[in-house]
C-alpha cells in the first residue's frame, strides 16, 4: 500500500518512523518548518531505552494518490489538511487518530461512512520541533468504524499497521472514544498550569480535581444513554471503579498512575498544543461533554470552568498558579 502520515507531530511521528522503516512507501505530510530537517537530519524517536533516526519521505503536500491516509494532525488542522490534499485522497481509506468523538464526522464530509477506520491511540508522545518525538510509553491502537459498516480493506490495514503497532479490532467503537475520552479529560489540568503530568499529579488536590472531574463527566454520559466499551489496556471497569469510591481513595489511586507514566515528562496534547502557540483541543474533549450536559439537559458545571480557563491560558499565554485554579473552580 502507498500509505501517508498527515500530520507528524507526536502521535504522527510514530506512525511516519515505526511504519518507514517497513515499507519505503509511507510519505508525511508536514509543516513547512519541519522540511528541512526531517530530510537532512532524519526524524529522531527517542524512548527509555532507544534513540532511533529514520529516514523518511516527506513533502508540505501530497503529490500522489494513497491507498491508506492516516490522519494525525490536531482536530483544528484536520479539514483544512484534507482540503489540500483531496485529490489524491479520493479512493483512500483513511484513520482517525484524533482524541475526542468528532473527528470520524469532519472525515465523513469528505468521505464514505466505509471508507472510514475509527482510531483510538493509547500510546503516549511529546513532540519536540521540528523533528524530534520523546516516546513515553507504549500501547495499543484499536480500530473500527464509528458508523457500523464494514471497511472493507480493514485486515489489511490492520496487517500492514501492526509492523509499528499492537492493533485489535473493536464492533464497539463509538463505547471505546468514549471511554478513551475520560482519558483525556485530565490534560486540561497540566495545561492550565504549564506543569507536566507527573509534576501536576504528584499533587493530591490536584489528583481530586481530576477525578471530581471524571465523576461529572461519568453522569453526563451514563445520563446521556451512552454505553462505554472495553479498550484493550483500559476497561470500563477501571474507570467505574474509579469514579464509585469517595474521591480521597480516588485521588491517591490516580496519583500513582499518572506519576508513573514516564520517567521523562510527559505533557498532556493540550498543553503542547498551547506551548506551540496553536489552538487546543479542549473543546473536542471537556467541551464534548459540555456539548453532550447541554443538548440532554445535564449540568457540567467543572468542565464549563475547565474550558473557559483552557481557553483563557490560550488568550493570554499565562498559566495558573495552583492557588488561582482552586479560586477560579471554587472546589
Amino acid at each position: 500500500m502507498k500509505v501517508a502520515v498527515l500530520g507528524c507531530g507526536a502521535i504522527g511521528g510514530l506512525f511516519l518512523g515505526y511504519l518507514t522503516e517497513e515499507s519505503p512507501d509511507v510519505v508525511g505530510v508536514v509543516k513547512d518548518y519541519q522540511l528541512e530537517s526531517l530530510l537532512g537530519e532524519g526524524l529522531i524517536v527517542e524512548s527509555a531505552r532507544v534513540k532511533s533516526i529514520y529516514k523518511v519521505k516527506v513533502d508540505n503536500q501530497l503529490k500522489e494518490k494513497v491507498d491508506l491516509a492516516i490522519f494525525s494532525s490536531k482536530i483544528g488542522d484536520l479539514e483544512t489538511l484534507i482540503k489540500a490534499n483531496l485529490e489524491y485522497l479520493k479512493d483512500a481509506t483513511v484513520i482517525s487518530t484524533q482524541n475526542g468523538v468528532s473527528a470520524d464526522y469532519i472525515l465523513n464530509k469528505y468521505f464514505p461512512e466505509e471508507k472510514i477506520i475509527s482510531g483510538i491511540v493509547m500510546f503516549g508522545a511529546t513532540f519536540y520541533r521540528p523533528n524530534r518525538v520523546i516516546h513515553h510509553f507504549k500501547g495499543n491502537l484499536t480500530v473500527g468504524n464509528i458508523f457500523g459498516k464494514e471497511v472493507a480493506k480493514i485486515k489489511e490495514v490492520v496487517d500492514f499497521l501492526k509492523f509499528g503497532f499492537d492493533v485489535s479490532i473493536s464492533n464497539k467503537i463509538k463505547g471505546a472514544k468514549y471511554l478513551k475520552l475520560f482519558i483525556n479529560l485530565n490534560n486540561c489540568l497540566p495545561a492550565i498550569l504549564g506543569l507536566s503530568m507527573q509534576e501536576t499529579f504528584s499533587d493530591l488536590d490536584l489528583a481530586k480535581i481530576a477525578i471530581k472531574l471524571n465523576k461529572e463527566a461519568y453522569d453526563v454520559v451514563k445520563n446521556s444513554g451512552i454505553e462505554l466499551a472495553d479498550l484493550p489496556t483500559y476497561p470500563k471497569a477501571r474507570l467505574e471503579g474509579l469514579v464509585s469510591i469517595n474521591t480521597e481513595e480516588a485521588a491517591g489511586i490516580f496519583s500513582k498512575v499518572m506519576t508513573s507514566l514516564s520517567k521523562e515528562p510527559f505533557y498532556g496534547s493540550i498543553l503542547q498544543s498551547i506551548k506551540h502557540n496553536k489552538p487546543s483541543e479542549i473543546d473536542y474533549i471537556n467541551g464534548a461533554i459540555v456539548d453532550l450536559a447541554t443538548k440532554n439537559n445535564l449540568r457540567a458545571p467543572i468542565n464549563i470552568r475547565i474550558v473557559k480557563l483552557v481557553h483563557r491560558v490560550e488568550k493570554a499565554k499565562r498559566f495558573y498558579t495552583k492557588e488561582e485554579l482552586l479560586k477560579e473552580l471554587r472546589i
